[in-house]
């Protein structure tokens, strides 16, 4: 299998191995070790040294990473601060990564490469890792994360729709979506957990002919693979003699049609003069929709509702997520008890999607955030907390008052 290479691979490539471990420190002056390790907590300090602290509890133990790291556009200004022992590295990678740093797409893979390698080691054996992206750097995410996790791990390269308008003064295109990439540790075991069916979809079932087996809605007769022996004409009830459209025949044979009618499972229509038809049972129908790799907004969210929803809970924050579209990837990678990481927090839209979908489904999923930025405590743990303690909006203050986790600590990871 090819492989990505980039300028400082070679020094990092075992970086994730020389990383000391440090303890966590809680804001009771407790280590991690001392506490529980059941609650949910979040991590104020480098990401790739708290990720180090939680193997020991957390090795392969995580059913579910969302990460949204930095997308590299030029304009986040970050720095890569790991402790590297190479002069060569440190002196390349001591200044912030801005749009005219030529080196800027190897240095954000430095940053990715063992912070990658330790999400994989916190994984469960059926877990999976959903990361945001955009076309800065989807490709060269894509391939690392081929060489870290397998190739053969990879599930699928989800389009999410991030805006409902167009951006008329677009030079080019209007850039309206981002990416989510989707890895499992072990496809051969992570299954997606189907989605719920939804009113809509279930509103096209009706019952015009009062079936007692319930509502149904109406699925053609006819195929386009043509067998001469299931070309025969049908007589309705009313006593119109119809045949397949011209190059098609019916999906069954005449003893199995003979069959289906017999069984009420034939429409005809209301007068028994319509092309036949057959009935699909919502009671037959799968329980549950298989994702699709193309999420829009009216399902999922777009970034003003994720702005929208901060504002009305008081917290000043650019351009978050929306906690509907962390939901819809909870929904298919978490069961009612699970863990859920996120190590690129921001303003902590992944832990407000976990207690929302506690409070809906009764469940138990805990999560853990990890925030570098000096906001983690005024703005993504302030969110939390708020969410707990119950906020203004009604629908928000349901939330914090559901089930499943509402207390939180706040860790710190020692120097």
């Amino acid at each position: 299998m090819p492989n990505l290479e980039f300028k400082g691979k070679y020094h990092i490539y075992s970086h994730h191995l020389t990383v000391p471990y440090r303890p966590l420190i809680s804001n009771l002056e407790r280590s991690l070790d001392d506490r529980g390790v059941n609650d949910n907590f979040i991590i104020h300090g480098d990401n790739l040294h708290a990720l180090k602290a939680l193997l020991p509890q957390y090795s392969g133990r995580i059913k579910c990473i969302y990460i949204d790291p930095p997308y590299n556009t030029g304009k986040e200004g970050w720095v890569y601060n790991d402790c590297v022992n190479s002069p060569l590295m440190q002196a390349w990678l001591e200044t912030a990564v801005d749009r005219e740093d030529l080196e800027r797409h190897d240095k954000w893979l430095c940053m990715m490469w063992p912070r990658l390698q330790l999400l994989k080691e916190l994984l469960s054996e059926d877990g999976a890792i959903f990361v945001s992206i955009d076309d800065h750097e989807q490709h060269h995410l894509r391939m690392v994360m081929d060489e870290i996790f397998g190739k053969e791990n990879f599930v699928s390269n989800i389009i999410w729709q991030k805006k409902y308008s167009p951006q008329n003064d677009a030079k080019y295109f209007s850039d309206n979506h981002d990416f989510i990439l989707c890895y499992a540790l072990n496809k051969q075991v992570w299954r997606p957990i189907p989605l719920p069916r939804t009113k809509v979809q279930n509103q096209r079932y009706k019952n015009p002919d009062n079936d007692k087996r319930g509502p149904w809605k109406s699925s053609g007769l006819d195929v386009k693979t043509y067998l001469a022996k299931y070309d025969y004409p049908i007589t309705t009830p009313s006593g119109r003699e119809v045949h397949p459209p011209s190059g098609r025949c019916w999906r069954c044979s005449k003893e199995r049609f003979d069959k289906l009618v017999k069984e009420n499972r034939i429409w005809f229509g209301k007068e028994g003069s319509n092309v036949p038809s057959i009935k699909r049972f919502l009671c037959d129908v799968k329980q549950g929709i298989t994702p699709l790799t193309c999420w829009p907004y009216s399902e999922v969210g777009h970034t003003q509702r994720g702005t929208q929803g901060l504002k009305q809970i008081g917290i000043p924050f650019a351009n978050p997520k929306p906690i509907t579209l962390i939901e819809r990837i909870l929904r298919i990678a978490t069961g009612p008890n699970d863990i859920v990481l996120d190590s690129f927090a921001g303003s902590g839209t992944t832990a407000h999607a976990v207690l929302a979908l506690n409070r809906e489904d009764g469940g138990n999923r805990k999560f853990i955030l990890v925030e570098c930025e000096d906001y983690a405590a005024d703005i993504t743990a302030e969110r939390v907390k708020r969410v707990i303690q119950g906020v203004p909006n009604a629908k928000d203050k349901a939330l914090a008052e559901g089930t499943g986790g509402g207390t939180h600590t706040s860790l710190s990871v020692s120097p």
